[in-house]
């Protein structure tokens, strides 16, 4: 099951690249919150997973309110003149590191 959930989000990533979507400079700050978001969730999803404690409700609900979250700090940064979305960038890429760190032990003792 987490292969195909692997091969899923690869496949996901490859259909992203090949679309030519040109945004704003603009919106730079909040497309990488968003994306840390999602790989943060799906790779907390994965973890979930192998650990056999994975709730679709809890994964779903995460995704929304961490994606929620970081896009207002990141606008209320924007508002008062600060860089409040790069929190966000620190917080997503440990626990994104964090969880494929557990990931990689957890196949590196099962294989």
């Amino acid at each position: 099951m987490w292969l195909l959930t692997l091969f899923c989000l690869f496949i996901g990533l490859f259909i992203g690249f090949q679309i030519p979507i040109l945004l704003p400079a603009v919106y730079v700050k909040y497309m990488s919150i968003g994306v840390l978001a999602a790989l943060d969730s799906v790779f907390g999803g994965i973890r979930a997973y192998m650990e056999d404690s994975f709730d679709n409700i809890i994964f779903v609900s995460g995704f929304i309110t961490n994606t929620l979250l970081a896009a207002g700090l990141a606008y209320l940064g924007d508002r008062l003149g600060l860089e409040l979305y790069l929190a966000a960038v620190v917080v997503f890429g440990v626990r994104l590191f964090q969880n494929l760190g557990i990931i990689r032990r957890y196949l590196l003792k099962k294989y």
